[in-house]
């Protein structure tokens, strides 16, 4: 079982720069002890259950939203039985493709 889970968390009322606060949210999805990555938009993480990858993304913006007054979530979620390290099978695939014959 795979629970892949993309999200984004932006503080907001406390002005343009808030990296400083985001990087409260990357640091509890790193501290967790499951897969993940961050890029400039979305922060990946992945597990085994719904539950443990949902309880992260929870502890993420409620890091964010100790230290501002509103927190913006945007989630996305792919839930499959019968894969592990959807993360990085995914992007390889993509990546075969692109390195194929048509490329």
């Amino acid at each position: 079982m795979s629970v892949l889970v993309a999200f984004s968390v932006t503080p907001l009322g406390v002005g343009e720069s808030v990296g400083e606060i985001v990087a409260e949210a990357v640091r509890v999805v790193r501290d967790s002890g499951l897969a993940n990555k961050t890029d400039a938009m979305f922060t990946v993480v992945e597990g085994d259950s719904w539950d443990l990858v949902m309880a992260v993304v929870q502890r993420a913006v409620e890091a964010v939203k100790a230290r501002s007054p509103r927190v913006s979530v945007v989630i996305k979620a792919d839930w499959r039985s019968g894969v592990t390290d959807a993360m990085t099978r995914k992007t390889e695939s993509v990546e075969r493709f692109l390195s194929g014959p048509e490329a």
